[in-house]
This record gives structure tokens, C-alpha cells and sequence, in this order.
């Protein structure tokens, strides 16, 4: 049987703070952060149902698990996060670019397995990472693939806003934030759907299974939505939608789009750029 995949946005970091702060990279959490870490651990139902965690090689989606699932480490000491590369944020900007695997390594010694972070996991120029949709859509399904093929039965994955939208292909409130519908440390639960797909969300035609997910009515409950999650059909005009609302933010992926279009500065607050 599939697992269930919480899926959870990594806590605030420097780059939340202003849009200034995209240059810095592959930046750390910021006090704010930490303690939204401690707020997920004490909250977070589930720590001894976990047998797996997965998030992103940025450091703050490494710091976020090891934070906030403390509980599921200490009780399997054995567990290490799995860092995963094709669930790194969308855009080529610094804030968004990994750190190299040496520097990885010699950060996170204990912990965290990197052995899937291989070099030029963090070129996001052309090729796997490159912060286009068909790459995106790709890169995601690639990592809904993976998981869905895991023995675990409830599977941890720390990422970022962005992406979660790509992954989980749930578009709805895709700009309620700034590029996402997630607020910072925020954990929604998904199971694989019975039905398999054999295109995307643009009706492209797929080689096999799409590993489709649905957020599950306990998940959409602890977050106030009411009534079922959108139907397939629906997320192709919701992701059309999306796609154009974050353009309309100023958001392109690429950094040479983002010079172009010169998005303003401010603070996010909450999520939410003031």
C-alpha cells in the first residue's frame, strides 16, 4: 500500500524577510523560524507514526526537519533525514540555489543522509533543476514516483512553498501568499489516489503513472476547508490560474525574468509580503 505523505513548508529563513534578502545564499532560519520549528514539534500529532523523512538539500528545509520531527529521530536513532534534490525550490535565484555537497557534508555530519545530492544537484541554469514549468512538473512527478514506491507507511517531506504547489498539483489559494498557498512551517497530509493518470495538468501525455495525490478531508478540516478537494479537471484551470497569479506578483522563476520585470521590495510577514 502507498504511504501517506505529510508534506510541510520549511519554517521561515532570511530570504522571508525581504525580497533584498533573494540574493543571500541558500540561507539559514531566522529566530522567528526556530521557534515556528518548536510550535510544529509540539503540535505535530503524528511523531510516533513516522518512519521516514525526506526535505529538500537547502539548508533550511534541513534545519526545519531536524527541528521540528526531533521526537521521530529520538525514537529511531538509526533514522536519518533523506535529502532529496528533486524536491529543491523552483527558481534559479541565490536564495533558492543549494550549497555544494562537500559543503553539505562537512555542515550536516550527523543526521542527514546526502547520498542522492550529487554535484550540480544545485545548476539551475538548463536541464533537470532549471526553473521552467515542464522541468518542474517533471522534476515533481519524478519525486511522487519515488515516494509512492517506498515501503514506509507515513512518509515526513520538508520543501518549499513553491514546489509544494508543483507536487502535491493542488493549485487552489496558489497566490494567497507570495508565490505560495502555504504559510511557513505548515503541514498538510496527502494519500496517493486509487485512479491513475496518464497526463498532466497541461494534458500532456505521461509514460506511465502520474502518482496523483489528494489532501486528505482530516487535512483540509485542520485548515478550514470545507467540502472535497478539487476535482482533476479542476486543478488544470486552478494551475492556468496559479501560473498567471504568480506572474502577476512579479514572481517569474528565472532570475533574468525577475530582473525584467523589477518586482518591488517589502517584508512578508506571515507569509504574506507587505
Amino acid at each position: 500500500m502507498a504511504p501517506i505523505i505529510h508534506c510541510v513548508r520549511h519554517a521561515q529563513g532570511l530570504h522571508n524577510l525581504c525580497t533584498a534578502n533573494h540574493v543571500i545564499h541558500d540561507p539559514l532560519l531566522t529566530d522567528l523560524g526556530h521557534e515556528q520549528c518548536r510550535t510544529l514539534r509540539e503540535n505535530f500529532p503524528r511523531h510516533a507514526n513516522i518512519d521516514l523523512v525526506t526535505a529538500s538539500p537547502l539548508r533550511r528545509t534541513l534545519y526545519t526537519a531536524l527541528e521540528s520531527f526531533a521526537p521521530v529521530f529520538e525514537s529511531k536513532p538509526d533514522l536519518k533525514i533523506i535529502a532529496l534534490p528533486d524536491i529543491q525550490e523552483t527558481s534559479d535565484v541565490a536564495c533558492d540555489t543549494g550549497s555544494e555537497p562537500s559543503a553539505l557534508k562537512e555542515e550536516f555530519k550527523t543526521g542527514v543522509d546526502l547520498d542522492l545530492v550529487h554535484d550540480g544537484w544545485n545548476n539551475k541554469q538548463s536541464g533537470r533543476y532549471a526553473p521552467t514549468n515542464q522541468a518542474l512538473k517533471q522534476r515533481a512527478r519524478a519525486a511522487r514516483r519515488w515516494l509512492k514506491a517506498r515501503p514506509e507507511k507515513e512518509i515526513v517531506m520538508v520543501t518549499h512553498g513553491g514546489f509544494l504547489h508543483y507536487f502535491t498539483e493542488d493549485w487552489e489559494d496558489s497566490s494567497q501568499f507570495q508565490g505560495t498557498g502555504w504559510s511557513n512551517t505548515e503541514y498538510r497530509t496527502f494519500s496517493f489516489t486509487e485512479e491513475t493518470h496518464t497526463d498532466d495538468l497541461e494534458g500532456y501525455p505521461l509514460d506511465g503513472d502520474n502518482a496523483s495525490l489528494e489532501e486528505t478531508s482530516d487535512s483540509r478540516q485542520r485548515r478550514g476547508k470545507t467540502g472535497p478537494t478539487p476535482s482533476r479537471e479542476e486543478q488544470k484551470t486552478l494551475y492556468k490560474k496559479g501560473i498567471q497569479g504568480w506572474g502577476d506578483q512579479g514572481l517569474q522563476m528565472s532570475t533574468a525574468e525577475r530582473e525584467a520585470a523589477k518586482a518591488t521590495g517589502g517584508e512578508e510577514v506571515n507569509g504574506v509580503r507587505v
